[in-house]
Order: C-alpha cells, then sequence, then structure tokens
C-alpha cells in the first residue's frame, strides 16, 4: 500500500512539474511533457509485458518448469531430493 502511495505521488509530481533531463545546464531547461509522452511509452511497455506473459503461459507454460514435476508420483517411494537431515 506504501509502495502505490508513493506511486502515485510520483506520477502526481511528474504530471505537473514535468521530467527534466538530467545532463542538461541549469540555464536551458528542457522539460518533457508527461501525457503523451510518458503515457504511451509506458502503456506500450505494459501490453509488452502482457503479450510476453501471455505467450509463455499460453504457448509454452512449461518451459520454466523444472523437470521432475514430470514424473508420474509414487506415494510409496520417498523423492531422491527428499534426504533427512
Amino acid at each position: 500500500m506504501i509502495l502505490a502511495i508513493i506511486l502515485f505521488l510520483h506520477l502526481m509530481v511528474l504530471h505537473t512539474d514535468g521530467s527534466t533531463e538530467p545532463f542538461v545546464l541549469p540555464l536551458t531547461p528542457s522539460k518533457v511533457p508527461f501525457h503523451p509522452y510518458y503515457t504511451l511509452k509506458d502503456t506500450f511497455i505494459f501490453y509488452l509485458t502482457l503479450a510476453l506473459f501471455g505467450l509463455l503461459v499460453f504457448y509454452v507454460p512449461n518451459l520454466l518448469g523444472h523437470s521432475d514435476n514430470f514424473l508420474p508420483a509414487n506415494p510409496l517411494v520417498t523423492p531422491a531430493h527428499i534426504v533427512p537431515e
């Protein structure tokens, strides 16, 4: 919740003041407006991430799985990776 509040406050400051280029001399202020630039950029990145996640979930769901997950379960045998301490 705290992170969401900080994110909201950060977006409000960017929306009201705009963003400045850190490597520009202070004599020539160059502000980038928030709405068309950052809104479109963040929307594009959000949809790109959503598309990559959708591809992973719907087309290759076992790509990040472990090979032990494909072994049939046997309730009479303890798996090899479980050992007593």
